[in-house]
């Protein structure tokens, strides 16, 4: 068994289900995991713990040219939580069937984790330099926004990052297949999160009396114009390259006036357009509402909460857009983190394609834009530009994004070897 397959076997046999509590001890385990394993070599990374069970591990790795800009490369050891009896396996058992790695955190995003630790280690027993800084994170907390991870390390140690300029994490780097040729997706961009709650306020009374002033009445009013708001389709520069290339390697003509065809060359992503498809347009999806606690009484007050995806850019639109639409109703931002898009070029990117086609001469690598969020956000504000290049390699058929907080999670075996290979070429020529 390869290295790097044991190190994600071993992760994932550790339960890091974040529940959202600071009184969790999530990452604990798996953190200790990897410093152990770094010490094993001669390391000697930082531990950071501002909330008890939540710590992440930092590691700096000097470069030959020490004036060069530096890399961060990071990942996340927290994983959502898995209900054990919708699996057909252990969540946690990390069990090989048929060539695929199961369990919660084999995609999302243990398998980056142990290409990280199995590249470090190997770069410490070799003897080799990166020819910039390297700076390694194993994070705390990315499921739940990094509140306890990227985003205090980001407020409190931006020490640890200085001089960085660019940085790798998930989400980016997989294949998909269009028109049978192998298409590799950069991640370049990703749309912003932008949570709110709204609350509507009226007159609390009996059921049985004539009431104009409900606040349930007022609430679902919003509710509904949120629910039903066409967002017009823009096309972001990384979007419009995406599509471009997807045109000229499917043979269908791009419009970008034309929603039937930009609907078209998403769905020739195959499995790809989950995420592709909600990248043409910001959103606002409805995820909770709470309001009355009697059939028979009317409430005072009633509240939800909105999930808005705005494109880059369009944070301030939205939320005004969103005011708009819940006139009569309060508005209040719960959670923030713009959106980022950062160009497809460069020697950074020349190298991440340069590398996986060192592995795969006859890919095609094009960008795209993540409708989710990473950790690349939180670093964004130290000025770091991040880019999704998790590298795996799957097969046609494999539905590789239904992986990300999926039931049944997992992962061709092979891709983390493959992986491997590719990051080290990366880090090697970066």
């Amino acid at each position: 068994m390869s290295e790097v397959l044991q190190i994600a076997r071993d992760l994932i046999r550790f339960d890091t289900s974040n529940y959202d509590r600071d009184d969790d001890v999530v990452e604990t385990p798996a953190a200790q995991y990897a410093m152990d394993l770094f010490a094993e070599v001669g390391l000697h990374p930082e531990w950071y713990e501002p909330i008890a069970g939540h710590p992440s591990v930092i590691l700096r790795i000097p470069g030959e040219d020490r004036t060069r800009p530096g890399l961060l490369i990071h990942g996340h050891l927290d994983v959502v939580p898995a209900v054990a009896g919708d699996w057909s396996v252990d969540p946690f058992g990390a069990e090989i069937i048929d060539g695929m790695l199961y369990g919660r955190g084999a995609v999302d995003m243990k398998n980056m984790c142990a290409m990280i630790i199995a590249l470090v280690r190997n770069m410490a027993r070799e003897g080799w330099q990166p020819p910039r800084d390297i700076v390694v994170g194993l994070l705390a907390d990315e499921e739940t926004g990094g509140k306890r991870g990227a985003h205090q390390l980001v407020n409190n140690r931006p020490e640890w990052f200085a001089g960085v300029s660019h940085a790798i994490s998930e989400v980016g780097g997989y294949n998909t297949y269009v028109n049978g040729r192998r298409v590799y997706l950069l991640q370049t961009a990703e749309k912003g999160i932008s949570w709110y709650k709204i609350t509507a306020t009226g007159r609390a009374g009996h059921g049985s009396q004539i009431n104009e002033d409900n606040a349930v009445t007022k609430l679902a009013q919003a509710l509904a114009a949120i629910g039903n708001e066409p967002w017009p389709i823009h096309l972001s520069p990384t979007v419009r390259t995406l599509l471009t290339g997807v045109a000229e390697l499917s043979g269908i003509p791009f419009a970008d006036n034309d929603p039937e065809i930009i609907n078209t060359l998403i769905d020739a992503l195959g499995p790809a357009k989950r995420y592709v498809g909600a990248t043409t347009k910001s959103s606002a999806q409805l995820t909770q509402i709470q309001g009355g606690y009697s059939t028979n009484v009317i409430p005072g007050q009633a509240w939800a909460t909105v999930d808005a995806r705005p494109l880059p850019g369009h944070e301030k639109a939205v939320e005004e857009r969103l005011r708009e639409l819940a006139r009569g109703c309060h508005v209040e931002s719960i959670h923030q983190d713009d959106g980022i898009e950062y160009e497809f070029s460069g020697p950074e990117v020349a190298a991440m394609v340069a590398a996986l086609k060192a592995e795969d001469p006859q890919a095609e690598v094009l960008p795209y834009m993540l409708s989710a969020g990473t950790d690349n956000k939180a670093f964004s504000k130290l000025g770091i530009k991040g880019y999704g290049f998790a590298p795996v390699q799957v097969p046609p058929g494999f539905d590789f994004p239904a992986m990300f907080h999926g039931v049944d999670e997992r992962i061709p075996v092979d891709s983390l070897d493959f992986g491997l290979r590719v990051l080290t070429h990366f880090v090697r020529n970066c």
